[in-house]
């Protein structure tokens, strides 16, 4: 088996963060929604019917985008636990990888082609291409315990979130800047958004060669048996791997607790621009300045990648737990003092660095300290249990800040109902036995196939 600890093939791993995170920042987060929606639109009318489920209802325009997200975390539900059960069997994980990323590569690139009339299309490719880029993730977590030691996995997790955000607020302000500057280059904005679409197809494939360059086969953690076929083999070890995360108290009580938080976190997230759209301009008779929100998300683009090295460094001294809780404090406070104390545009900007800082020591620190919990051959399995943790409830935040502002017609309010996602997650974080839970799994060996 290839040695640990190799700096090598430590980088090529943390470049597939790097790589992937221009999907996310620019198709997930920032362009693909708007024009989407702007297309459906154009064709059906505001809320128009785009798309007819029969006794289900339909897709509307405005709807049309949410429900290629819930369909695509919808699928990976049922794909990611199956997948990571057969890439524990197989030694395949690096090609299963690869297979997934240049599938969701090639899905946005094929998104140029997204133009007036073809909104199904891309919403199509945009389920595609979410799909595969959630299951390359599985993939991609599961090789943090093949290429590091446990001492060294808060400092490779933590520099693989650093680079994912350095790398995906590069592209995002690259393909901002061709927006906004779309006429003056001679060309449409819709032009712009599609070529801006595209590049984060191809920034992602073409900077994941360095990934697979670097990275090494491992052999499969166990041997399957002879008479089983790789998807029935996958669906009975996904089941095992639920049974295996019920007889390990400790790991199961974590996964619950980050749920709670981790979906406090998401959720502050996607409604940071609307929530201080609202608050800071709509509500006083004020334009929206659009430039202010485009500027603050990069500023936590580029900030988020100095909190994850700070994070690094936080944990070294109080340990990994300790730094997460700390982590959790300081967005109990980012959610009070939104509601509370926010009025003008230079606090926005001091909290959106708070935002930064803790962004990436938070969700970084979280991976490392999974990756601990995990029963050895079982890695890819329980970090599809993982995933799933974090994308299968990430309806339960929205949900609850639409409830709010809906029954309050306040955002401060909705926005300080959160603070029960960070509050609950760091009450299970509290009493759950970490050192305990990292000591039940390295006992636990499944060497059987199920």
């Amino acid at each position: 088996m290839p040695d640990r600890n190799d700096p090598r093939e430590i980088f090529g791993w943390t470049m597939y963060d790097w790589a992937n995170s221009a999907f996310q920042t620019t198709v997930l987060t920032v362009l693909a929604g708007p024009y989407l929606t702007a297309l459906a639109q154009h064709a059906a009318g505001e809320n128009g019917r785009v798309l007819s489920l029969g006794p289900l209802g339909s897709v509307t325009a405005k709807s049309l985008f949410p429900y290629c997200i819930s369909l695509s975390v919808f699928l990976q539900v049922f794909l990611l636990p199956t997948l990571g059960a057969v890439a524990d069997y197989t030694n395949l994980k690096k090609t299963l990888m690869a297979a997934l990323c240049y599938a969701g590569a090639a899905t946005a690139c094929l998104m140029f082609f997204v133009s007036e009339g073809r909104h199904l299309f891309g919403a199509l490719l945009l389920v595609v291409s979410n799909v595969s880029f959630g299951a390359s993730i599985v993939l991609y977590n599961a090789y943090l315990n093949d290429i590091a030691t446990e001492d060294q996995r808060d400092k490779v997790s933590s520099r693989g979130y650093a680079l994912g955000y350095l790398g995906g607020g590069l592209l995002l302000a690259a393909n901002l800047a061709l927006v906004t500057f779309a006429g003056a280059l001679g060309i449409s904005k819709g032009m712009a958004v599609r070529l801006s679409l595209a590049s984060a197809g191809v920034w992602w494939g073409g900077f994941a060669v360095i990934t697979f360059k670097r990275l090494r086969t491992r052999a499969p953690a166990k041997t399957p048996p002879r008479d089983r076929s790789y998807l029935s083999l996958g669906i009975a070890e996904a089941a095992a791997s639920f049974r295996a995360l019920g007889a390990l108290p400790h790991t199961l009580r974590y996964l619950l607790g980050y749920m709670a938080f981790n979906d406090g976190i998401q959720t502050v997230i996607s409604i940071a621009s609307v929530f201080l759209a609202q608050e800071l301009f709509v509500a006083r008779g004020l334009p929206i300045n659009e430039s202010f929100l485009i500027g603050l998300i990069l500023m936590v683009q580029f900030a988020a990648f100095f909190g994850s090295l700070l994070f690094e460094w936080i944990a070294g001294v109080l340990g990994t737990k300790r730094a997460i809780l700390l982590s959790l404090v300081l967005w109990i406070g980012v959610v009070v003092y939104a509601y509370g104390f926010l009025q003008t545009v230079a606090q926005a900007w001091a909290m959106g660095g708070v935002i930064a800082i803790v962004l990436g020591g938070s969700q970084a620190l979280s991976r490392s300290l999974f990756s601990q919990m995990i029963p050895p051959g079982r890695e890819a399995s329980f970090f599809g249990l993982y995933e799933i943790s974090e994308r299968g409830t990430s309806w339960i935040g929205p949900l609850i800040f639409g409830l709010v502002v809906g029954v309050t017609n306040s955002y401060r309010q909705a926005i300080l109902s959160l603070i029960v996602l960070f509050v609950v997650g760091a009450i299970v974080l509290i009493f759950t036995d970490t050192d305990a839970a990292i000591r039940d799994a390295s006992g636990r060996r499944s060497t059987q196939a199920p």
